[in-house]
């Protein structure tokens, strides 16, 4: 099939347009990596854009990596997106599998409250009351707990079980299987892509949350790694790590140190997605095609 000249164009055009929104996307993730890996000393003399390492220097990430700011921000992220993701998948599952079948007593009422949680919710002073009263202030918990329903990953699952036929569960109960079983051997094996979706998105939710930690936890020793990440940024002069530093380097050096510690914040989410992109696309789809 031949392109005409207007093909042509609009092809060309396309590609270019992808390419800038790619370039504007990854330069300021490019950008924190060149200044990282920088020197201080050459960073000063690079006026515009930075294309590249100003020199070459791993100084910034052995202060971040030997922070202890840092390495407990790492821990305690850790706790939270792990206890997170299993108490959201934990969750989310039964929720949806019974919200799926069509026999549920009140299904469309309480999916229709479920969804108004979307819309609405009692507010941070509220909020912050429950937390305080049910003992959950100053808890890594008051991070996990409160939130392991989401309303709209629980969607995206329930809409994805609501395609699985009715015949397998029916003939599961005709065999003696009961709902745990069949939601075990049945329908958690048939909704890998949506499960995966369900991980990555409350995975890199717990792993970016910061607010709620600011909010709720009250020790530093507590606070996960964004949390750490945004202090150092605010209030990066104050570090630890910029002691015997000359006046003259004091902001490029400071400046490497936020870039580093950004990525070092940054890559794991980064390492992750690969493992789920499959899933992914197969997953974010559900419901979007009827037959």
């Amino acid at each position: 099939m031949k392109r005409t000249t207007g093909d042509k164009i609009f092809i060309g055009f396309d590609v270019t347009v992808i390419t800038l929104l790619c370039v504007i996307c990854l330069y300021p993730f490019l950008y924190s990596i060149f200044v990282s890996l920088s020197a201080p000393s050459e960073l000063a003399r690079v006026s515009g854009f930075v294309y590249k390492p100003a020199g070459f220097s791993l100084d910034a990430y052995k202060s971040v990596l030997n922070n202890y700011q840092i390495l407990n921000g790492y821990k305690n992220t850790l706790f939270i997106v792990v206890t997170g993701v299993i108490l959201e998948v934990a969750i989310t599952l039964p929720t949806a599998y019974v919200l799926s079948r069509k026999h549920v007593l009140w299904r469309n009422a309480i999916m229709m409250y479920i969804v108004l949680t979307m819309y609405f919710s009692g507010g941070l002073i509220p909020t912050y009351m429950v937390i305080r009263n049910y003992g959950l202030y100053d808890s890594l918990w008051s991070l996990t707990l409160p939130v392991m329903l989401n309303a709209y990953n629980m969607i995206i699952v329930r809409t994805y079980m609501s395609g699985i036929h009715e015949s397998l569960s029916e003939s599961a109960f005709l065999d003696g299987a009961n709902h745990f079983q069949i939601l075990w051997k049945i329908f958690i094996p048939l909704c890998k892509p949506s499960i995966a979706v369900l991980v990555l998105y409350s995975g890199v939710n717990h792993w970016n949350s910061w607010f709620r930690a600011f909010i709720y936890l009250g020790k530093s020793s507590k606070h996960p790694l964004q949390l750490v990440l945004r202090n150092l940024l605010i209030q990066g002069s104050e570090l630890d790590m910029l002691n015997n530093v000359s006046a003259a380097d004091h902001d490029f050096v400071l400046e490497t140190i936020k870039q580093a510690s950004v990525v070092v914040t940054t890559l794991p989410i980064l390492f992750i997605y690969p493992l789920l992109q499959k899933y992914l696309v197969g997953g974010i789809m559900i419901g979007s095609i009827k037959e």
